[in-house]
């Protein structure tokens, strides 16, 4: 099958070529990620007909006619299924009746309760979609690919970049949400504003979580933005967002939270790698925290740019190693690298033994177990100390490792004689 691509006003996306692969061999596929990300606008860009399940009216027609959803010139987009949850099974038993690729496109908030629909294992193919990763924002022209890193060639590393510390925490705060994208100012603070207030009062509702208490709640994400790029407990965390108070939320209250906002893409925690084979013993299974955007653990700490730039701005207190800013460029990194890990057919871990004698901030991690180990510092400078967890895991895992990587805010890509990879972020690609 042919896909239609338009670019026009569409901002090209990584995703783009993984999903034209999809289209050409299989009949369905649903796009799934958090609000924002361009699912929708990207999903239009090959559809013919068109089915928008948030339009008011367009569930009472499809309830009327349910059939009418899988008739029509295809490919047919489904936008915003989960509104009418009958919608999945009809795509389903079409493609049970005939198999032909490029059928559906559905598009949906991330979740794995199908509210008693079939899983669609088989038939409908599920494509992770996350915001802008720097790459596709258009800083510079990437000239590393974390795909040929994954080779195990150890591929030349070159390359110069004109961006700096200061272009970073901008793109920290500015968000990868495409629509909002290139706005600053008020305008920006509105719009990042309103996704979270979306959040509280529309899309835990909606998934059947009860909120009595909204500012609670908010105190609640306020803290999970505070413990970004940590290991930190959930009682920790709920700890941190009723500091100075005697009650706290009970587990039970705060679980659901946690579970919805993960299914909806909003809460995207790094999960550990677990490695077979014995190298590894003792290792930390705690996921690491991260928000969809690291934009909205910014705006729900209430810091701009030049919060950020300051030695202490004052957060709730979740223990970490480093500055907030640090852990904030981690988490616009890590956003970025589990895009081109995805490209790769490949996903992205954390690793850190109980004691702490061995931890990588990312292990981008091949099917067969092969890794691109990577490290994250908020310098442009890299010495000796920055690779030694690097050099560590080398020794203990050997040829599994791949290829290991310091990615900085500096201006020069290269090699260090010891053979790591040292690259500003804005030149990584995929």
């Amino acid at each position: 099958m042919r896909v239609r691509v338009e670019t026009g006003g569409y901002r090209p996306r990584i995703v783009d070529a993984e999903l034209n692969e999809l289209l050409a061999d299989l009949p369905a596929v649903s796009i799934e990620g958090p609000k924002g990300v361009g699912k929708t606008e990207t999903a239009r860009q090959r559809a013919i007909a068109r089915y928008e399940l948030d339009r008011p009216g367009t569930s009472d027609l499809i309830e009327a006619d349910p059939d009418r959803l899988v008739r029509g010139a295809e490919p047919i987009l489904i936008d915003e299924w989960q509104r009418y949850p009958p919608s999945w099974d009809l795509v389903r038993r079409a493609v049970d009746a005939e198999r032909r690729p490029g059928r559906f496109i559905l598009t949906g908030s991330a979740s794995d309760d199908f509210g008693g629909t079939h899983s669609g294992a088989g038939r409908i193919i599920t494509v992770r979609m996350r915001p802008l990763s720097l790459a596709e924002r258009g800083l510079d022209t990437s000239s590393v690919s974390l795909a040929e890193l994954l080779t195990g060639t150890r591929p030349a590393i070159t390359g110069h970049t004109h961006v700096t510390l200061d272009r970073y925490v901008e793109e920290i705060v500015a968000g990868g949400f495409p629509g909002g994208y290139g706005s600053s100012g008020r305008a920006r603070r509105a719009e990042l504003d309103g996704y979270i207030a979306r959040i509280v009062d529309r899309e835990l509702p909606e998934q059947g979580v009860r909120t009595r208490n909204p500012a609670m709640l908010r105190r609640w994400l306020r803290a999970c933005a505070a413990a970004t790029a940590t290991t930190a407990s959930y009682d920790r965390i709920r700890d941190a967002s009723t500091a100075g108070e005697g009650d706290k939320p009970a587990r039970s209250t705060t679980r659901p939270y946690r579970d919805t906002l993960e299914r909806l893409g909003i809460l995207d925690p790094v999960f550990a790698w677990l490695p077979g084979g014995g190298h590894l013993s003792r290792l930390n299974v705690a996921p690491k925290h991260h928000l969809a955007d690291p934009s909205l653990a910014a705006r729900l700490l209430g810091m701009d740019a030049g919060a950020l730039l300051e030695p202490r701005p004052a957060v709730p207190a979740i223990p970490r190693d480093g500055t907030l800013l640090g852990a904030l460029f981690e988490s616009l990194v890590t956003q970025s690298l589990r895009v081109y890990a995805q490209a790769a057919e490949a996903h992205v871990n954390h690793l850190r033994t109980w004691g702490g004698e061995l931890e990588v901030d990312l292990v981008v991690v091949r099917g067969d177990q092969h890794v691109v180990a990577v490290e994250v510092r908020l310098k442009a400078v890299v010495d000796d100390r920055d690779v030694r967890q690097l050099r560590r895991l080398a020794d203990r895992i050997g040829p599994q490792l791949l290829d290991a990587v310091i990615v900085t805010t500096g201006a020069d890509a290269y090699r260090r004689r010891d053979g790591i990879a040292v690259i500003p972020a804005s030149l990584l690609g995929p």
